[in-house]
Formats: structure tokens, C-alpha cells, sequence
């Protein structure tokens, strides 16, 4: 028999310090609103323009950038997430038109501005999230499959992993920024090392040029 996947996420997270630059293509803006962030649970409005090279830095305000890309946004979505647990997550979302989206996300909820690329690294497909405004240098490196991601190829740009570590939930991001912590994290960081889970199957390096 098989299993219904089709409301759930599957995916592994990493921190990355350092993107290569031939990596930044296939760029996409993002801007996701937040309307409920509480115990892994969210309700999120996300608006993208794709295609749109947009260098954030710390002092963008989301609505603000929205504003001026809110002519090139092609796609928007509401979506509900329950809790991550070992890489999983319910998520169930539906498509909205992009103008009711993009006046949804201006007008309420935590805000979380990113600039999205993709990129095919061994066998996978990758996402990087380079993060703007309250979550600036923050970059996060995601490998997303239909099913759970065991025996991952892991690239070497990434530091350490980050899988189900909420505090870098997009949600939790939009109510507790990354700049507000950022410090106390790279002591914790320092003091631990870095870590790659191995209940998912055995990891291999991937250099990166």
C-alpha cells in the first residue's frame, strides 16, 4: 500500500556562512507574513516574484520592498504547518491570487524578507534563503524531497545543520529575529561544533566550487 505524502514537507536545513557566487542564479524575492507562530504551529502568506536579484541587507523593511517589486509578484500562497519532527512537517497550502496576497502580507503579521536561489548540487535539488531586515547576514541552505530525505549528499558551504532547530523557523524568525541572538548562537556554535544528524541515513561531503 502506498503512503499519502501530499500533506507533508520533507526537508533538511544547514546554516551557511559563505554562499559561492556561482551559486546566485535563479533568484527569487520572498516576503512571508505570519499570522499565527506558536509551538511549531503557523499560518503563513507568502507573495514571490521570481526572477528578482535583490541585494538585502539589514536595514530593508519587508513591507517596504514589497511595495517596490509588488508589480513583478507572480505567485502567492496561505499555508498552515504543524510542528517539524525529524525533518517532517504537515503543511497544507493553497494558492491565492498575487494582489490579494501581496495586500494580505502588507497589511498584517510578522514579516520575513528573503532572497530565494536554487540550485541542482549532486543529486538533489537546493534551496538557499539569504535573509534581509531583522534576520540579516542569516543564510539557510534547505534540501526539500517528496519523501524523507535520507543518505543526503550535504555541500561543503554548509556549517552545520539546523533541521528542527525552531529557532530558525521562518515563524520563529518573524517574531524573534536572528540579529536579536545571532551572537549567542555563534558562541554556542563555538563551544559544541558543528553537527550533521545521522538518523537519516549515512551523509556524504559534496565539494562545491
Amino acid at each position: 500500500m502506498s503512503t499519502d505524502y501530499s500533506d507533508f514537507e520533507f526537508e533538511r536545513r544547514f546554516l551557511v556562512r559563505d554562499l559561492p557566487d556561482q551559486l546566485r542564479d535563479a533568484p527569487s524575492l520572498i516576503v512571508q507574513a505570519y499570522y499565527l507562530s506558536d509551538g511549531g504551529y503557523a499560518l503563513r502568506v507568502r507573495v514571490q516574484a521570481t526572477d528578482v536579484e535583490a541585494r538585502l541587507g539589514p536595514d530593508d523593511d519587508p513591507r517596504e520592498v514589497l511595495d517596490a517589486y509588488r508589480d513583478q509578484v507572480d505567485f502567492a500562497a496561505v499555508t498552515v504547518k504543524g510542528p517539524s519532527a525529524g525533518g517532517t512537517r504537515y503543511e497544507a497550502e493553497r494558492e491565492l491570487d498575487p494582489l490579494v496576497g501581496a495586500e494580505l502580507v502588507r497589511r498584517g503579521g510578522a514579516r520575513v524578507l528573503k532572497t530565494r536561489y536554487a540550485a541542482w548540487l549532486g543529486a538533489d535539488g537546493w534551496s538557499v534563503d539569504v535573509f534581509g531586515g531583522a534576520n540579516h547576514p542569516l543564510v539557510v541552505a534547505e534540501c526539500e524531497r517528496s519523501g524523507p530525505v535520507t543518505g543526503l549528499q550535504i555541500p561543503d558551504f554548509c556549517v552545520t545543520e539546523l533541521t528542527d532547530d525552531r529557532r530558525f523557523s521562518n515563524e520563529a524568525l518573524a517574531v524573534r529575529p536572528y540579529s536579536e541572538w545571532s551572537a549567542e548562537y555563534a558562541s554556542e556554535l563555538a563551544t559544541s561544533g558543528p553537527r550533521f544528524r545521522e538518523d537519516f541515513g549515512e551523509n556524504t561531503h559534496l565539494p562545491t566550487e
